[in-house]
């Protein structure tokens, strides 16, 4: 079935990073909520999910002043979803996620300063000092703060999976094995959500006044979930229903990790590395009750048991997993 157009004279919802693994699923949900939906992208998209949307597209990048005025003009709202989540260079993190996003939040505040700025961040952004990412969303923050104010709502998902996910395709790679291995502490937790349940929750705190503060997105269990809880429920998604776990050793994981920052050293962007190493084994990804995103009339549709089988389905239907 078709995702209805809106009716003309509908609030009309500014969108970057449209294409990415959330902005695929964010453009149909904002249409299906009744929004006008523009969106900033470098070239012409071919998205299935957007059969029926039409959204209005606006050719430039994130460094086109042009364009990001022309995007933003007359906009309701804005979303900023796009984002750089491995580079080869500090600088590069900081030229995305900390000046592209203060010059977006600018030209909204010049030109549509009643509009409500939703940015997505991401929960790493709690710990900066971890990696360059992290330290790069949160500079990004600190900008959307300053320059807006109460017109802003931050939103950092915790670990997003789902139809699409190419990061988390590794939980389920991982969980086909006859033995899992853990990557990280016995008692280390992380707050996780579904892809849907997290456009959902984006399309409701837009609905919402803008909050001008950071609020954190989670499923059921916003405490979170241990490393054998995870890949347990992977392991029965994928039909591996009495996995054995191993904790994975240390130096394996250096090692790999390393080679990742060798590549790094020579201009390639990997996503594993020391920095990524560090963020993955952090001890706490869990989302206290007053962080927590509940906007009113939402509510999460997916646990981990049934988001990851929706995922494995998926995978299996595009070729990514084996039958």
């Amino acid at each position: 079935m078709s995702t209805p157009r809106p009716v003309a004279g509908a609030p009309l919802v500014a969108v970057t990073g449209a294409t990415g693994f959330i902005g695929c699923h964010l453009v149909p949900a904002l249409a299906a909520a009744g929004w006008r939906v523009r969106l900033l992208l470098r070239r012409d998209p071919v998205v299935a999910a957007w059969r029926g949307v039409n959204p209005e597209i606006v050719p430039g990048s994130l460094r086109d002043t042009v364009a990001l005025e022309r995007l933003v003009e007359d906009a309701d709202a804005v979303i900023h979803v796009a984002g750089l989540i491995k580079a080869a260079r500090r600088e590069a993190f900081f030229d995305v996620n900390r000046d592209c996003t203060a010059a977006l939040a600018m030209i909204a505040q010049r030109l549509v300063p009643k509009a409500h700025f939703l940015h997505v961040s991401t929960i790493a952004a709690r710990e900066p000092q971890l990696s360059d990412y992290a330290a790069s969303k949160r500079a990004g923050e600190e900008q959307i703060v300053k320059i807006l104010g109460p017109r802003a709502t931050i939103l950092r998902p915790p670990p997003v999976y789902g139809p699409g996910d190419r990061e988390t395709l590794l939980f389920f790679q991982l969980a086909r094995l006859p033995w899992v291995p853990l990557l990280g502490a016995p008692d280390a937790r992380a707050a996780m959500i579904h892809v849907a349940d997290l456009v959902q929750l984006m399309v409701a705190l837009l609905a919402a006044a803008p909050q001008g503060r950071v609020l954190t997105a989670a499923d059921a269990r916003p405490g979170g979930y241990r490393w054998h809880e995870v890949l347990g429920t992977a392991a029965r998604a994928v039909g591996n229903p009495a996995p054995r776990f191993v904790q994975a050793p240390r130096s394996l994981l250096r090692s790999v990790a390393l080679a990742g920052d060798l590549g790094r050293v020579f201009g390639a962007a990997n996503m594993l590395s020391s920095q990524k190493l560090r963020e993955l084994q952090h001890r706490d990804w869990s989302v206290t009750a007053d962080a927590l995103a509940q906007p009113p009339g939402w509510a999460p549709a997916f646990d981990l048991d049934s988001g990851f089988a929706d995922a494995v389905r998926w995978y299996r239907q595009a070729g990514w997993l084996p039958q």
